[in-house]
């Protein structure tokens, strides 16, 4: 599916399908192309109108977190992580993104809470996006609060299950499964700061984006922030991993004392 985001003058219209995008002056209206499971067809129609080639699913995927920022000519081309946080298997979706004079393109094979907020703010708001950047812009800042709720969650979560390892009714193997799924989902949200990071600073410092840059700042302040918090996760987790082995040797060394007494008895 695509959907092209057409703003004329103060208005903005959603138009869906390519055939918008073959007149000439109809195109330059157009401030974002956003592609949602797209066809194979639809992928080559966008390709050969603006003359760009997009990696597939699978190559996004594999590109090297230094290489998912790159210019070439007159556009920007960007891999993105997308945190999905599935509570079995919390997933780092990759997300195409291509900035092209004052057009965006976005790529994506996930349905994301992050664009779905962000599309009702450009509708409800069209005059505060002037062009691709504005919106791209948008998107990341969207995505870096509701990194920011997953980290203040995860918080809470680490907390309790602290005073679940003094609680002789908790299994074991409940506590460490609880603890390791805690930490691969810190690992997945460092991944994703870390890598909106370098883009940040990436486009901070581009010489291609004429638009006023001044919230970039701001936003990796926030990412600094977080990261942090992330580090400081990482801390409690090996803290209560710790406290967790100190508990089981202490369980261990009654148990050993009994089989102790019962073989000096007999």
């Amino acid at each position: 599916m695509i959907n092209c985001y057409v703003k004329k003058q103060h208005r903005l219209t959603v138009v869906e399908g390519v055939e918008y995008l073959n007149d000439i002056e109809d195109r330059k209206s157009v401030i974002w192309i956003d592609m949602l499971f797209p066809t194979i067809e639809e992928v080559k129609a966008i390709e050969g109108i603006f003359n760009i080639e997009f990696p597939t699913k699978q190559e996004s995927e594999e590109i090297e977190l230094s290489s998912r920022y790159w210019e070439e000519g007159n556009r920007i081309e960007i891999n993105s992580y997308f945190l999905i946080n599935d509570k079995k298997e919390p997933v780092n979706e990759t997300v195409s993104f291509i900035l092209q004079d004052e057009l965006l393109i976005s790529v994506r094979y996930k349905k994301l809470a992050s664009f779905d907020a962000s599309i009702k703010k450009l509708l409800a708001s069209p005059r505060e996006y002037k062009t691709g950047y504005s919106i791209f812009s948008q998107i990341i800042d969207i995505r870096i609060d509701a990194d920011a709720d997953i980290i203040e969650n995860l918080g809470r979560d680490i907390a309790a299950i602290r005073k679940q390892a003094f609680n002789d009714d908790v299994e074991n193997e409940d506590l460490l499964e609880q603890m390791s799924a805690f930490e691969n989902l810190n690992m997945k949200i460092r991944e994703n700061l870390t890598d909106k990071q370098r883009i940040l600073n990436s486009l901070l410092k581009s010489q291609k984006i004429s638009d006023d840059k001044s919230e970039l700042p701001i936003m990796l302040k926030d990412i600094r922030s977080l990261i942090d918090h992330t580090n400081f996760n990482f801390e409690r987790l090996d803290y209560l991993q710790n406290i967790f082995v100190g508990l089981l040797s202490v369980e261990q060394n009654k148990v050993i004392k009994i089989f102790t007494i019962v073989n000096v008895i007999f």
